[in-house]
This record gives structure tokens, sequence and C-alpha cells, in this order.
């Protein structure tokens, strides 16, 4: 070996230290699996079944062998900080445990280690887990997340979902054997950890904080999975039993949106998905109500805007005289919110209540697109905006009032809208002002104007034709030739036959001097 175990292990002390309280995070007293790994690691150094065989200066790598069912092969590299094992268990197996604690034995106590480890244990999650009640699971959720995410503790953004995947799988083992149980439970842990987990989140910038993307990504992924729960759980009857586990829900859903902070969009999507799916009961909703009415402003958190949760439940109880006199006082800052009830009510099919949003929303949405939306988000905001308009009748003030808020974002379903009415002109002359591709057009309808207008659309393939031959480039010239093509075919069905001659022909002498533009349009069979 070279060197001898006792000096490695002091050498490597700062490593092993550290393992060890990656193992200490990682594996909880109170949880019976990972106390018992813990006890047969130990058992295996007391049995002398750890043989630390040899190491190799070069690449700082020990061999080890534990004597197990069967023997298993354990190697620690200490440069890379990796530890491997060939046994299938990730991440802490009894091996890769029992190795650590055979080097930490060369300079602590193992003994006074495991001592201090299983003074962690202060409640037993089988026990608790075994005597079904909300209450119970929510102190398996604090006891795990006590050891996992001590108060205080603000987690790194590279470890948020690894520790998020630590306390599930954790609570995982606690799962009802009952599978008309198991979509309460997991949607409870989801809720629950989600709820406890959000003082642990630091949303500052700078230093250790997370970036707002990488949190909306992984907010948005727990959204999936709260979903998918759902639609499970909405598949299945309900047991009587059930239900003090959703009045849990619903006061932890409850408290999720008023009580949190940041991310106010995404905490109001979380309420509405459970009030659209979960919470059913007419009777529900007005106690839902009548609490939240009891609330102050000051009582809740600062970016909640109460008075416009209240439209949620106006919905669901059809209160639609209380909906359209609170959508009085709609502010540019709440389009976010109010656009969420308004797919709200539309999935319920509610077309009086997504009428009445959508119309109080629209005065403000040029505002809101152009001044509260950064440049890459307004052009999916316009997309999913207009879906909803399209399930409700506008007048023609309305309509423009709605495309011109849009503006160059718009382009596309404004197009699509001076076709439904026939507005040739104004289409081309849109197309002129926001100038795409010829691909784009077509996506916009170009077909359509050929076949009802097409001595509109000269304007259009000229324009196009000539920004293809000013790069200059024999590549741009075919695809110049390629348009004038379909300005040929657009002039014969409009019978201007004289005029595209007479075009192309000025064409011809006006670029007389671009040799390789002269042979594409030989070639395209142009100038006959």
């Amino acid at each position: 070996m070279g060197i001898s175990i006792s000096a490695l292990a002091w050498e490597q002390a700062a490593f092993i230290r550290n393992q060890l309280e990656n193992i200490e995070q990682a594996l909880h007293p109170s949880v019976t699996e990972d106390e018992e790994l813990i006890r047969r690691a130990l058992f295996a150094i007391r049995n002398k079944s750890v043989n630390l065989e040899r190491y190799v200066p070069a690449t700082t790598t020990l061999y080890a062998s534990v004597q197990d069912v069967r023997l298993t092969h354990v190697t620690v590299n200490f440069r890379n900080s990796e530890i491997n094992c060939d046994c299938p268990q990730e991440p802490w197996c009894r091996h890769k445990v029992s190795v650590i604690l055979a080097l930490f034995q060369y300079i602590d106590s193992v003994q006074d280690w495991a001592a201090k480890w299983r003074t962690k244990k202060s409640l037993n999650l089988h026990m608790l887990a075994s005597t079904r009640t909300p209450e119970n699971w929510l102190a398996m959720v604090n006891e795990v997340m006590a050891h996992l995410v001590p108060e205080g503790r603000l987690i790194e953004k590279h470890l948020l979902a690894s520790t998020v995947d630590n306390i599930h799988g954790k609570l995982r083992k606690h799962l009802p054997f009952e599978r008309e149980w198991q979509p309460i439970y997991n949607l409870f842990m989801e809720i629950a950890i989600l709820n406890k987990l959000w003082q642990n989140v630091n949303f500052e910038r700078g230093g250790n904080s997370f970036g707002t993307d990488y949190f909306e990504y992984f907010f948005d992924r727990r959204f999936e999975v709260i979903q998918n729960t759902i639609h499970e759980l909405s598949g299945k009857s309900r047991l009587f039993a059930t239900d003090p586990f959703f009045d849990a829900l619903q006061v932890l859903v409850r408290e999720f949106l008023l009580e949190k902070e940041r991310y106010i969009g995404r905490r109001l999507n979380i309420y509405l998905l459970f009030w659209d799916t979960v919470f059913i009961e007419k009777r529900r909703a007005e106690e839902e109500l009548a609490i939240l009415q009891g609330y102050e402003q000051s009582e809740i958190s600062e970016d909640v805007p109460l008075s416009t949760v209240f439209n949620l439940f106006h919905i669901l109880l059809k209160d639609f005289d209380s909906l359209k006199q609170n959508l009085e006082n709609i502010a540019p800052d709440q389009m976010n919110v109010y656009f969420g009830l308004a797919k709200f009510a539309h999935s319920r099919n509610d077309e009086i209540a997504t009428d009445a949003i959508l119309k109080a929303m629209l005065p403000l949405l040029n505002e809101y697109i152009n001044g509260y939306l950064v440049p890459s988000q307004r052009q999916m905001y316009v997309r999913r905006i207009h879906q909803l308009y399209d399930n409700i009748p506008l007048s023609e003030h309305e309509e423009m009032m709605l495309y011109s808020a849009f503006g160059s974002y718009g382009v596309q379903p404004y197009s699509h809208y001076l076709l439904k009415e026939k507005r040739y002109g104004e289409w081309v002359a849109l197309h002129q002002l926001y100038p795409s591709s010829i691909s784009y057009l077509e996506t916009c309808g170009l077909k359509e104007v050929i076949e009802e207008a097409p001595e509109m659309t000269l304007p259009l393939y000229h324009y196009y034709a000539l920004e293809e031959v000013n790069q200059k480039s024999r590549m741009n010239y075919k695809q110049a030739v390629r348009i004038w093509k379909m300005m040929k075919s657009a002039s014969k069905k409009c019978g201007k036959t004289n005029f595209w001659a007479d075009y192309i022909q000025t064409v011809r002498e006006q670029y007389k001097r671009l040799r390789a533009l002269q042979e594409e349009l030989e070639k395209g069979n142009l100038l006959v």
C-alpha cells in the first residue's frame, strides 16, 4: 500500500468528515430503512468484514471490499471525491458507509458518531404512518425536512431538485398499501413539502441565490407532478375516511397562496388547480370564500390580490353581479392573474364569466404587453391570450382594440381576422408595415389572398424579390426568381400579363450589370 491506513485516514480527514456529514444529511434515524442501513454498516466494522485492501497514491484511490451476503467491492477516489460500489443501491449503501466509518475509526470514535446520529431520532415515521391522520402526515414531512433542510438553511440552486427527490424518497417508503389511498398521500406530500420548502429558498440574486429561470423550471416540473396526481385522484371514488385529508389540503393550499411570497402567478395556478378539480363541493367553496373575506390585506403577503381571488369563487358560485363589480377595478399589474381566471372560467365552459373577464382586460392589454412583459415573453403571451379571445364574440371596435394592442406580435391572428372579413387590401398593407418572409406570409393566409384578390399580392412579391436581389448572392438571386415566378402566376390570374411583361423587362434593364441575376432570369423562363 505504501502508506499506513492510519496515516491515510489522517491525511484525508477533511474528506472523511465531509462524507459523514453527507451521510448524516441523507440518512435519518427516524426512517426504519436508514436506521437498519447504519446498524448493518456498524455490524460490518465490529465483525471485521471491511477490508481496506490497497491504496494507489498516483491516483489517490483506495480499494476496499466488504464481506456481506456476497463479497462487495468499494473504491474511494479522494482526488475526485467519488465513492463507488458494485452493488445497485444509490446513493448510499451499507458498504460505502462501512468503508467511510472504517476510515473514521482511525481519527475519532465511531461509537460516539453513531450515538450522536441516533439522538436525532425524535419521531418514528413508521409509527406515524401506521395511524392515518393529517396531523401525522404533516409530522412526517416536518420530521424528514427538519433533518434534510434545517431551519434557517438556504438551499443551493443545484441541490434543490435532488433535495426534494430525497425528501420524497424517504416519505415514499411509507406510501399506503391500498391503491385508493396512494394518490391522496402523494398529493398531500407534494403540497406539504412545497409549502414548507418555500421558506428555505433563497430568491435573491447574486452569490448562491437562485436564478429565476432555474427556479421557474423546478416549480413547473413539480406543478406537472401535482397535475398528474390530481388527474389520477379524480378518476377514483373518494372514501369517507379521506374527508379530513381534503380539509387539511384546503388549509395547506390556502396558506401556500396567502402566506408565501414571490411568484404569485404560479401560486395562484396551484390554488386554481385545486379549486377546479379537487375541491368540487359548493359547500366547501362557500366556506372558503367566507374565510377569505375574513382576512385583512395586512394579514397576508403583499403580492396577494385578495379582492381578485374573490373572483374565483364568484365564478364557482356563479355570482356574476359580484364578479362584474370587481372587474371594474382591474389594474394592469393584475393582468397575469386575470388571464389565469379567464382560462379557469373557460375550462369550466362558463361563457358569461369568460366574456366578462376578457372584455374587462381588453382596454389594458396594450399597456400590459408593452409595459409589463419583456420582449421575449410577448409573442407567446399574444398567442395564448388570442386563443381565449377566439372563444368570445367581439364587436368590430373591440376587435380593432385587441389587434392594436397586439401590435407586431399579433400579425398572424390579425391577418386571419382580416381574411375572415375579406379585407384583402388591409391584409397586404399589414404585411407591408411588418415585413417578414414569403414562408411566413403563407402561414398568414397568402394562398387565400391569391385566390380571392391576386392583384393585391403583386406589391408584396415585388418587395420580397428586391430584398433578395439586394443581398447580391447567387442563392438569393435564385430565391428572387422563385418569388417572381409566384408574381408571374398571380399576374396571369388577375389578367395583368401586359403589366408583367413590362415589369420583368424593367427589372432586367435595371439590373443588367448583375450577370448572375441575368443568368437566373434566363433559367427561370421569366422573360418570355
